[in-house]
């Protein structure tokens, strides 16, 4: 039978629109983590990132879940979990207080928070997460740490993300009708930006493009702080289904096509090369040269990191992220993709994969898991700061109030 999961074990679960990815890690007594089970399965039952079939989005959890505790010889309980999709929004906020007693204290900054997050927002939104940008104390900015200091007004820069209450329901009730508990819900590129990014890009200004199968995800980095979010429906699935139109094959021909044969490097292509094409109907397949396969995923491509651009722009802090654009996600993958995104961008790009982790090597250095080694990352943050997770179960209060409890708890 079984072990049951310890304390010093941490179980992430990435449900996505592609796959589902369950990793289980042992922690160190040195913070170190080590992967020691994987598991992973085809996903059915979301769209964009959003739960649509409740039914089939917990088999292919329960599959991922099994394939992990065979791998890694135990029994899970409870899961990190991530959200995503075109729901998200998220928007920079600011709140000032006065200091109460000569120094600020925890209830300061409760306060402050609080004072920071009275924004109107719609009402089937709910807050996922308050991130703190920097505090200032009587006109002094730059403070990440204000515990202990003298002044007389404190202020508060956050960004605040916000998402679909509904989203969030669906995903726990599928978690929990699997027989698991949920420990916390994080933001997916919130999460992929602990697994691929330093500090000192963070510090010089970044933006992570976070390339999934439903959705790809946005997020900006300067001065150490995350200021801007943002989510794009277009990902990988998207270039799949092009080239099943456009090829007139089932998609899961078009995907086997695209994961062996597709590439974003016009200049290296053997144009002489062809491609089998099975064919959508009883009609035998044809064969086709790279330049028609290069052409539908290139177009598809280049809108994709153009919206990206769009958004950056939009956000104001195009100029301000100097260490570029850092790719990762599975779709990031695809031959060629930093390099048509440099030509885009016009800025420095490279492919992140995942740091700090080590264990089941396909694992620790694949962009496609990002997202789940940067949850196991932020469950082992929450240990090392003494937090630890109660269960969220099928009650929206007691989920955004726990989220809002751990960054009010974590200074």
């Amino acid at each position: 039978m079984p072990k049951t999961v310890n304390q010093n074990t941490i179980v992430a679960l990435d449900i996505g629109t592609s796959k589902v990815v369950a990793l289980v890690a042992e922690v160190a007594p040195d913070n170190s983590i080590e992967i020691i089970g994987v598991g992973s399965y085809p996903s059915k039952g979301l769209k964009r990132g959003v739960v649509v079939n409740i039914e089939s989005t917990m088999q292919s959890i329960q599959r991922a879940i099994e394939g992990a505790e065979l791998m890694a010889g135990c029994q899970i309980q409870a899961v990190y979990t991530g959200i995503a999709g075109n729901h998200i929004r998220s928007l920079n906020s600011h709140g000032i207080v006065a200091i109460r007693e000569s120094e600020v204290v925890h209830s300061d900054i409760d306060r402050v928070i609080d004072a920071a997050k009275a924004v109107a927002i719609p009402a089937d939104q709910k807050i996922l997460h308050i991130l703190p940008q920097e505090f200032i104390i009587d006109e002094q900015s730059g403070i990440r740490e204000p515990i202990g200091m003298s002044g007389v007004r404190l202020e508060a820069k956050v960004h605040m993300v916000t998402g679909a209450v509904s989203a969030a329901q669906n995903i726990i009730k599928c978690i929990n009708g699997c027989g698991l508990d949920v420990s916390d819900i994080i933001l997916q590129p919130l999460a992929s930006s602990y697994a691929v990014l330093s500090e000192d890009e963070k510090d010089l200004g970044v933006c992570l493009i976070d390339i999934g199968g439903g959705t790809t995800d946005i997020a900006i980095f300067t001065d150490g702080a995350i200021r801007h979010t943002a989510v794009i429906p277009i990902a990988g699935d998207h270039v799949s289904g092009d080239i099943a139109v456009a090829l007139r094959t089932p998609t899961s021909a078009a995907e086997k096509i695209k994961i062996e044969h597709a590439s974003l490097l016009h200049n290296d292509m053997n144009t002489s090369e062809l491609i089998q094409v099975p064919s959508a109907s009883d009609k035998p397949g044809r064969e086709i040269g790279t330049p028609a396969l290069y052409e539908v995923v290139n177009a598809r491509y280049v809108e994709l990191f153009r919206l990206v651009q769009k958004e950056l722009r939009r956000s104001g802090f195009e100029e301000l992220v100097a260490s570029g654009i850092v790719l990762t996600g599975g779709a990031s993958k695809m031959l060629g993709a930093c390099e048509l995104a440099e030509s885009i961008f016009a800025m420095p790009v490279r492919l992140g994969t995942p740091q700090h982790v080590m264990g089941v090597e396909e694992v620790v250095y694949n962009p496609v898991y990002a997202t789940s080694i940067g949850l196991l990352l932020y469950a082992q943050q929450q240990q090392a700061n003494h937090i630890m997770p109660t269960p969220l179960k099928q009650n929206m209060r007691s989920v955004f109030g726990r989220m809002r409890n751990w960054l009010q708890g974590n200074w």
